[in-house]
């Protein structure tokens, strides 16, 4: 709190949302947002399940037809994520 030299609340905010760590949990928040912009609507619906592990990225597929063509595919989606979040979020991807 401060009694000189006031700064607005979006100030403030703005500030706290681009420290390292509350930006990387944003990030991370926004990941099932980021898939269904990178592979397309019809894909996200029969993913079953997205979770993020210390930096690999767990996708469950419904369909194995759809899981091969991710897994084939997972080094340009893996940089289009990172990409999306705008800093190194994910390392790998694994899909089941």
């Amino acid at each position: 709190m401060r009694r000189t030299k006031t700064q607005p609340i979006g100030v403030v905010l703005d500030e706290f949302f681009k420290r390292p760590f509350v930006a990387r949990k944003l990030a991370e928040g926004h990941i099932p947002d980021y898939w269904r912009e990178v592979v397309g609507d019809h894909i996200a619906k029969l993913t079953t399940d997205i979770t993020l592990v210390n930096n690999i990225l767990y996708v469950r597929m419904a369909s194995g037809v759809v899981r091969q063509e991710i897994f084939y595919k997972r080094d340009n989606i893996m940089q289009r994520l990172n990409e999306r979040a705008g800093m190194q979020l994910i390392n790998a991807i694994i899909v089941r």
